[in-house]
């Protein structure tokens, strides 16, 4: 069994403050779409009530929506994504977000029981619009492993 999870970071920059109408289909489904993952086979963590100001201070744009969680393996997020009923709100992303020209979902591997923190978050997305695809950070593009993680020596 390994000693880490995966940890999950995506942004989305919306194109209306979130009481506009809008964005009102997108606020209405998230209760539900939050139920899905807190019920989803793998899922460990995620953030519940994010603290705007440290959000703000990280990443320098309150347009962000950032969503953070951890889950057990890659497989599992993948398949919350992907082939749950979240896909049906995923499809409709354009209705509310703007196509970000940057990578704007990271991956990386955190030790059990650790939450990521905001700072961590921008840190991998940095790296991956950086890098690309490397075991500190990668998308479902790639399938990194622990043992990737760990044998991995970043770039500065």
């Amino acid at each position: 069994m390994s000693e880490f999870h995966l940890a999950q970071v995506n942004i989305a920059k919306r194109l209306a403050p979130m009481e506009d109408p809008i964005m009102q289909d997108f606020v209405n489904n998230l209760d539900r779409i939050n139920a899905i993952a807190d019920k989803a086979e793998g899922f460990i963590w995620r953030l519940q009530d994010e603290d705007k100001d440290e959000a703000l201070e990280v990443f320098q744009d309150d347009t962000l929506i950032i969503n953070m969680s951890v889950w057990t393996d890659l497989e599992a997020l993948f398949n919350y994504t992907y082939k749950s009923g979240h896909i049906e709100v995923f499809k409709r992303k354009k209705e509310w977000f703007s196509k970000m020209k940057i990578m704007h979902m990271a991956f990386w591997y955190v030790p059990i029981g650790y939450e990521p923190t905001f700072q961590d978050a921008k840190n991998r997305l940095d790296y991956l619009n950086t890098y690309g695809n490397t075991p500190f950070a990668f998308s479902f593009k790639s399938n990194f492993s622990v043992t990737d993680f760990l044998n991995y020596k970043p770039s500065k």
